[in-house]
């Protein structure tokens, strides 16, 4: 039987490409980012591999997309009955798939584009907040329906992962028929923890998606600070606890991503101690108020929004991550290599500094 994580450890090293549109412009092509991540071969191991586009359903652009795994059907008729009581299904379908001889041991592999009933949850849940009310139905099916995992329900984008080279994981999910304005990439070299298809990055939740490379130390303390803001760790990675501080500093606490990664990556204090009095006042306040989600040790990350894309090392830069431009298009990765695969007269190539976000927003024309 496949252990799943927490139940062995495996070394690590991973890989992570993105790929973005700076005017928003949904005309990069699954296979752009699948070609991109396939030079990165070597960095995985086929325990898991994983993808996030933006801006790839735009028929369903205002509809919650659901990607949903289940075990059998009994896990599927649970779950529709719950999700038929609090929205409408707009469509639901499987995800189509095209077999590759390395996927195997397939769930059912199911979307949903649904928009919430608000009569229905004001009735039985009172006051709205409809993006809480999305969590708190991811969490619920993820932690109480027994061979259910939403693992992406985000809208207009979606998250694809299997068990498997990442290469191998874009052909299984046919990411040439899709086209974004931006996608993120990873190769998994899982670090502790088998290769199971929930387990594969990206990590999803609302708009926000994560592919990190990397082993964080500060997992615990990580972890038992954000359980406290009804959040459920219950995959037992560190991908997905750095989900949830995002989600939890960017939408709960208004956080913009600089003042985010200044508190995930905050400068040492000696650092701070050089810095003007204002801002060594602004970083000192952050690193207090929230020390418990600094995140130490290896790492390099990518966060895909709605709005854009955020890319980040840890402070010594123990990760590698390079980043290059052409044109309106913003090309980050773990290796150069992976960018000029896809782009092979990229410019303005360079490396950002531990701890140094590099921020892509979006500005689509015409807002």
């Amino acid at each position: 039987m496949l252990k799943k994580e927490g139940q062995i450890r495996i070394p690590s090293g991973c890989a992570i490409s993105g790929i973005i549109h700076k005017k928003g412009k949904p005309v990069i092509n699954g296979s752009q980012i699948v070609d991109s991540i396939a030079v990165m071969h070597d960095r995985s191991n086929g325990l898991g591999g994983g993808f996030a586009g933006y801006g790839i359903y735009p028929e369903y652009a205002d509809s919650y997309a659901f990607h949903v795994f289940y075990d059998d059907f009994k896990a599927r008729q649970e779950t529709e009955r719950y999700l038929d009581k609090y929205f409408d299904v707009v469509n639901l379908s499987r995800i189509p798939v095209r077999k590759n001889k390395n996927i195997k041991d397939e769930p059912l592999i199911w979307r949903y584009f649904v928009d919430p009933i608000f009569t229905k949850i004001q009735e039985e849940k009172g006051e709205i907040d409809e993006e809480k009310f999305i969590v708190d139905t991811v969490f619920y099916i993820n932690t109480y329906i027994d061979g259910a995992y939403i693992f992406s329900s985000g809208k207009n984008m979606g998250v694809f992962k299997a068990v498997g080279f990442p290469e191998d994981v874009g052909d299984f999910y046919k990411l040439e028929e899709y086209d974004g304005y931006c996608w993120t990439a990873h190769g998994r070299y899982p670090t502790n923890t088998p290769g199971w298809w929930g387990g594969a990055h990206p990590f999803a939740l609302l708009d926000y998606s994560i592919v990190h490379n990397g082993e964080i130390s500060s997992y615990d303390a990580n972890r038992r600070f954000i359980e406290m803001f009804d959040y459920k760790c219950t995959l037992l990675t560190d991908t997905e606890v750095i989900t949830y501080i995002i989600d939890f500093l960017n939408r709960k606490q208004g956080f913009d991503f600089e003042d985010i990664a200044s508190i995930i990556a905050a400068p040492f204090w000696e650092e701070i101690e050089k810095m003007q009095p204002e801002r060594a006042r602004r970083f000192k306040t952050l690193r207090n108020a929230f020390a418990s989600l600094l995140i130490t040790g290896p790492f390099s990350i990518m966060c895909g929004f709605t709005d854009g894309l955020m890319a980040l090392n840890d402070r010594l830069k123990l990760r590698s991550m390079v980043a290059g431009e052409k044109d309106d298009v913003v090309y980050i990765a773990s290796e150069e290599s992976a960018i000029r695969a896809v782009c092979p007269d990229v410019g303005n190539i360079w490396a950002p500094k531990g701890g140094e976000p590099i921020i892509v927003r979006v500005n689509r024309e015409g807002e």
